[in-house]
């Protein structure tokens, strides 16, 4: 089994930024694709950014593109989301995500294409 544990979730106002952390653990597989999706009350969960632990491709949703930034760090078996110039709109519980394959084989973006989530935390902007 793979274990994911979301950390770094706050309230912050329009514009600022926060990064979210997830570690992994237990079963290792090679490879991942890993990614961050989000659910806002009421909606369904989108996807937001992946990416191939193996060579670092990365993925996002247009909505945040060029404003967040998913990371990995091998090492440390630790996934990122910097999240930057944040909207009201950005509200939502964010949840890391992971899948032992390469993120070319799947829609990387599109939630049944993982099979192992964290519990989400929470992000709150204020405008």
């Amino acid at each position: 089994q793979v274990q994911l544990v979301e950390s770094g979730g706050g309230s912050v106002q329009a514009g600022g930024s926060l990064r979210l952390s997830c570690a992994r653990s237990g079963y290792t597989y090679r490879r991942y694709c890993m990614g961050w999706f989000r659910q806002a009350p009421g909606k369904e969960r989108e996807g937001v950014a992946a990416i191939y632990t193996g060579g670092g491709t990365t993925y996002y949703a247009d909505s945040v593109k060029d404003r967040f930034t998913i990371s990995h760090d091998n090492g440390k078996n630790t996934l990122y989301l910097q999240m930057d110039s944040l909207k009201p709109e950005d509200t939502a519980m964010y949840y890391c995500a992971a899948v032992p394959s390469y993120c070319t084989l799947i829609r990387p973006l599109l939630e049944r294409s993982f099979g192992y989530w964290g519990q989400g935390t929470q992000v709150t902007v204020s405008s």
